[in-house]
């Protein structure tokens, strides 16, 4: 490591590729790098041997490189890389002396380290100075061209791309102007950059997103010393505060921190070396790849700025372009033409293969454009498919005559559009888009047939509901011996009608016979399931359709009409009728007989079981004991999924309809009773004779004296009042005991009332007429009286009566 009291600098890479680690690390603790954090900047200068870049840095940055001795001859002075720090300029910068290019020490064919130190330099520097020659502008091998192209192409793949400024110092300028010779290196330097293969990220991405290109002219180191040394120091100015914005670095990205730049710099050698496919192609080949590229990628920016395939890929955006094939073939034709019309005296197979990526570049750049036009077809085409297929349908044609017409002829008109937009450089296959065609025919063909089908079975199944549904239940509800016949019959005729209707609403569909087969086997099952539902859920109310049943035929006779218990009624016969018809509905419920009848045997089973079970119970002789029938959870010759109720659960359900009928069927027998004693109130005949005989003294003794007759009318009157405001039959209608103490309740309060409106009418006359000596006018007023009590005894009767009846229709409902 050379040293100064200004500046130090150190050997970072040998000329054989070694790595100096330990250097690295003594320079960065000498300069005190890692303190700087960010505020660091690093350039770098490449160009050919002995082109005095050493002597450019020395005097540029105050560095102490090895210059060449121009009296020894020129040779290799600078072996490596080397680094140093600049003096007297901030923030800290870091300079790399590359070695030179295209030296005889290493010869002709070993250029690898020449490209790897390249390469290096870009991966870690702010700023790459690239010292040049002014006669070189211009000229293809000048001012590492070559290598700079590589450089470029390989640090994007290598290392996330990070701004860097390429600073272009000519050396020993002429009298061309610097405003003319900066334009053609600007201009070689974008199309090198633009002939570099990109990656996909970086396709369209320009030379000013990772390079900063600025250019710099010096006179003539040896002739005009004094010239180039002011150049120098105004150059030098320009890296002062070089990471500013503003600055030659000022937008710089990807800045690693200064404590971690040797491992930083040494992992980037080391994937630098370990690369081992860098190798520059030869001269020539070289030259005909970068001219035949640039070429290309002129004819293809032509192509992508041409207005006609512009409007092209405008128009089929939008929509289907008539003749797009024609037309865009002739464009592509015409951009290849003028390629190999350019690129006739390159090499053959480098001008052959770009020809290729250029025609490849090109179908690239138009298939979506085609892929939106096929798309655009294949659309429509299903579109103007799918309206003429209902247009069909709705104009009576056959399902499967119209989806076989229509596809055949829309595939058709596919193939003759697909044909027109064929491009002949292309050989895509468009098969792919014709089957997605076909597929989408298909699926919606077989869509609608599902549609179709679908409402067609759901039309008939509607049917089938609202046919069988009302009319089981009003079967099951009105039970007998000829309901399950009659729900058979209804079955097969509705779905013998539903199966016609079916048939005649498949013919066009060309189905095959076990496809049809299978819905007529479907809507079978669903009519039968219609059934089955019903009747299970007829079954599950089968308690409160025995109720209502036994207390229609308890309540009412033959001719519907409620019955009057008057006492001639035989209650009993009338009970055994009302629970027989009711068992009888329990036995028609109890299972399902679609398939044959058995019920006289489910029938015989329950009238055994339930209705003659009062004999079997008074039986005194318990030795013997008959197996009960009902003991069992299945009825016999009838399988499991066809009981709807269980032996069990029949016996069950009678146990508890005979409890809640019960009520009932006393409430007649004590309304029978009542009725009885309200007819038998009068004394017997024999003691009415014996009233007759023993009172005829008595009838005769009033006969001789008529103010008896008066005193004894008077004491009716008093008496028929009393008897209409107690109500007295009234009173005893519901037993002896009971109306005597309602009797004795209301007897004062009754003769009191009635007292009181004799007083008030008393009042009411004048005092001039003797209400006793008209015995007619005081029984008039007695029975005025009398009969207002008795309105209103009546009233109070009536809503007793009421208030009894809904109290016992409550009583027989619960």
């Amino acid at each position: 490591m050379a040293k100064s009291d200004e500046n130090c600098s150190v050997q970072l890479i040998d000329g054989d590729g070694g790595f100096n680690v330990d250097g690295i690390d003594s320079f960065i603790k000498d300069v005190k790098l890692g303190e700087c954090g960010l505020s660091y900047a690093v350039v770098s200068i490449m160009g050919p041997q002995s082109s005095g870049k050493s002597t450019l840095l020395n005097n540029l940055f105050g560095t102490n490189f090895r210059e060449m001795d121009a009296f020894k001859g020129r040779s290799q002075t600078t072996k490596g890389i080397w680094l140093a720090r600049c003096a007297g300029i901030e923030p800290c910068t870091l300079v790399m002396d590359l070695e030179g290019t295209d030296g005889r020490e290493r010869g002709e064919d070993d250029t690898a380290f020449e490209k790897q130190s390249a390469l290096f330099a870009l991966a870690v520097s702010d700023i790459v100075l690239i010292n040049m020659w002014c006669h070189d502008i211009g000229r293809e091998q000048a001012a590492n061209k070559p290598l700079l192209k590589t450089v470029f192409q390989v640090m994007m793949r290598l290392f996330s791309p990070r701004k860097t400024t390429l600073m272009f110092v000519i050396r020993d300028k002429t009298r061309t102007p610097l405003e003319n010779l900066e334009p053609v290196l600007r201009e070689d330097v974008q199309k090198i950059w633009d002939s570099v293969p990109k990656p996909h990220a970086h396709k369209d991405t320009p030379l000013s997103e990772f390079f900063n290109v600025e250019v710099t002219a010096l006179s003539s180191y040896e002739e005009k010393e004094e010239q180039f040394k002011e150049q120098v120091a105004n150059l030098r100015q320009r890296f002062f505060h070089s990471i500013a914005p503003g600055g030659l670095a000022g937008d710089r990205r990807g800045v690693v921190p200064a404590s971690g730049f040797s491992f930083s710099a040494q992992q980037i050698w080391k994937v630098i070396k370990e690369n081992r496919d860098l190798d520059l192609p030869a001269h020539k080949v070289m030259v005909a790849t970068v001219r035949c590229e640039e070429i290309a990628n002129e004819k293809f920016t032509w192509f992508a700025s041409n207005q006609d395939w512009l409007s092209l890929e405008e128009e089929v955006q939008s929509g289907p372009v008539q003749g797009f094939g024609k037309k865009l073939s002739s464009i592509i034709d015409t951009c290849l033409s003028e390629y190999d019309a350019e690129a006739t005296f390159f090499d053959e197979g480098v001008r052959s293969a770009k020809r290729v990526q250029l025609e490849e570049k090109l179908l690239q750049l138009v298939q979506p454009a085609f892929q939106s036009l096929l798309g655009h077809i294949r659309s429509g085409t299903f579109d103007n498919f799918k309206e003429a297929f209902d247009k069909a349908l709705n104009e009576g044609e056959g399902f499967s005559s119209a989806a076989s017409n229509c596809s055949q002829t829309y595939m058709a008109i596919f193939d003759t559009e697909c044909a027109g937009a064929i491009i002949e450089q292309a050989n895509w296959d468009t098969s792919r888009i014709r089957d997605k065609l076909r597929r989408d025919i298909d699926a919606h063909v077989a869509t609608i047939r599902a549609d179709k089908l679908s409402e067609l079975s759901a039309h008939l199944e509607k049917k089938l509901k609202e046919a069988l549904s009302g009319p089981v239940e009003a079967l099951l509800d009105g039970a007998n011996n000829e309901t399950w016949p009659a729900i058979r019959k209804l079955l097969q005729r509705e779905t013998e009608s539903a199966i016609s209707e079916l048939s005649k609403g498949l013919v066009g569909y060309d189905m095959d016979e076990k496809t049809k087969e299978k819905m007529v086997t479907s809507l079978e099952n669903y009519a039968k399931g219609v059934v089955e539902s019903k009747t299970r859920e007829e079954a599950g109310r089968v308690l409160i359709r025995m109720k209502d049943r036994f207390s229609t035929l308890f309540s009412h006779d033959a001719d519907s009409m409620p019955r009057v218990w008057t006492g001639k009624e035989d209650i009993r016969a009338i009970t055994k009728t009302a629970r027989s018809a009711s068992l009888k509905l329990l036995s028609v419920m109890a299972a399902l007989r679609l398939d044959e009848d058995d019920s006289g045997e489910i029938d015989n089973t329950l009238s055994s079981a339930l209705l003659n079970v009062s004999n079997s119970s008074n039986t005194k002789d318990r030795s013997i004991v008959a197996t009960d029938p009902l003991a069992s959870s299945s009825w016999e010759k009838v399988s499991p999924t066809q009981t709807l109720i269980s032996p069990v659960q029949c016996k069950s359900i009678w146990r508890q309809f005979k409890v809640e009928t019960e009520y009932t069927v006393s409430q007649a027998i004590a309304a029978q009773e009542a009725s009885k004693r309200n007819n038998n109130w009068l004394p017997p005949p024999w003691a009415i004779a014996a009233m007759v005989i023993l009172g005829f003294n008595e009838f005769m003794t009033l006969l001789r004296n008529p103010l008896y007759l008066g005193v004894i009318f008077v004491l009716y009157l008093l008496a028929k009042a009393l008897w209409v405001q107690l109500d007295v039959s009234g009173q005893f209608s519901n037993g002896l005991l009971p109306g005597l103490l309602s009797l004795s309740s209301t007897f004062v309060p009754t003769v009191m009332n009635l007292l009181k409106k004799l007083a008030e009418e008393g009042q009411q006359r004048p005092t001039t007429s003797d209400p006793q000596s008209n015995p007619a006018i005081t029984s008039k007023r007695i029975r005025n009286s009398s009969s207002n009590d008795m309105t209103s005894t009546a009233s109070s009767a009536v809503t007793e009566t009421e208030a009894g009846a809904e109290y016992t229709s409550g009583s027989k409902e619960d």
